[in-house]
């Protein structure tokens, strides 16, 4: 996707949001309204387009890139303090735009969580900007300090939900929230063994399959449900790609509200992708795989 086609989409959605915004009543703070060089639809774009440009630093890509060479696509181009004095102005619109880039459920969906870490493990008694949000937690790959990126994806590799918790939020906790309005098969790993949601999800219409602890006893499992247990690479696939490419996690934050729109802007940024992780499932293939019991 060019930078055109990314700002016209973005800017379409923002038109749409304005439509609705202006049916609600104005609120009156005492102050003046100044009205800065950048709409609200261009700092999104130039938010997004940073996680899709290839570069790990937001200061480098705006003094380098935006304001080097793309002076002719934003001609009311501020300063780069101005610039970061303005991104709160657009959280809950990228938070609205992602909601709207979110795909549909398939019936096979897979869930995982991810850390985001904030800083390193030396420093954590030294970190201020997340004091009393980030929490200690563990992962697969040893302890971390920051938050959780909770995601829910179809076999298609598109994001259906998504939630942010601190670092010592148990897996299982939002899942019930996340996977609601979702039908079919729910493949997890090991971490979100519980019965009372296999119980909770199930009355939702969502069965909940997951891989066994080394101190559970072993069950029958219908084939297809084996096979798809091990195609959970396809949510760690997207995970990675969310840290390594469009660069979500890193521990230059000064702020919790531009630690949200980054962790925003980079799942926009992979919901753009041309290719995503996935099965290949046919349509065929997919719902009478997603009925067998």
């Amino acid at each position: 996707m060019t930078l055109l086609e990314l700002f016209c989409d973005v800017d379409d959605f923002c038109q749409i949001f304005a439509q609705a915004r202006a049916k609600q009543l104005p609120v009156q703070t005492g102050r003046r309204v100044r009205h800065p060089g950048l709409c609200e639809s261009e700092i999104m774009t130039i938010l997004i387009h940073f996680h899709q440009s290839g570069y790990r630093n937001f200061k480098t890509y705006y003094v380098q890139h935006v304001q080097a060479y793309l002076q002719a696509e934003f001609p009311g181009l501020v300063s780069y303090s101005r610039f970061v004095s303005l991104i709160p102005r657009v959280m809950l619109m990228l938070w609205a735009y992602l909601l709207a880039r979110c795909g549909s459920c398939t019936g096979i969906s897979f869930i995982d969580s991810t850390p985001l870490r904030v800083c390193h493990n030396r420093r954590i008694s030294r970190h201020k900007v997340f004091a009393g949000q980030a929490a200690r937690g563990q992962s697969s790959m040893g302890w971390f300090y920051g938050f959780k990126l909770h995601l829910i994806v179809n076999d298609c590799g598109e994001i259906l939900a998504f939630t942010l918790t601190s670092g010592n939020v148990d897996d299982r906790k939002p899942a019930a929230a996340l996977a609601q309005g979702l039908f079919g098969k729910l493949f997890g790993d090991k971490g979100y063994v519980s019965l009372p949601l296999f119980q909770q999800l199930f009355e939702q219409g969502l069965q909940l399959i997951t891989t066994l602890r080394s101190n559970m006893k072993n069950r029958l499992m219908p084939l297809f449900d084996r096979l798809m247990l091990r195609r959970r690479y396809l949510i760690e696939t997207i995970n990675d790609q969310l840290k390594n490419v469009s660069q979500i996690e890193h521990s230059r934050h000064r702020s919790p509200v531009n630690f949200i729109v980054n962790v925003l802007a980079g799942l926009i940024a992979y919901t753009h992708q041309p290719k995503k992780p996935a099965l290949n499932l046919s349509p065929k293939e997919r719902n009478a795989l997603a009925l067998t019991h």
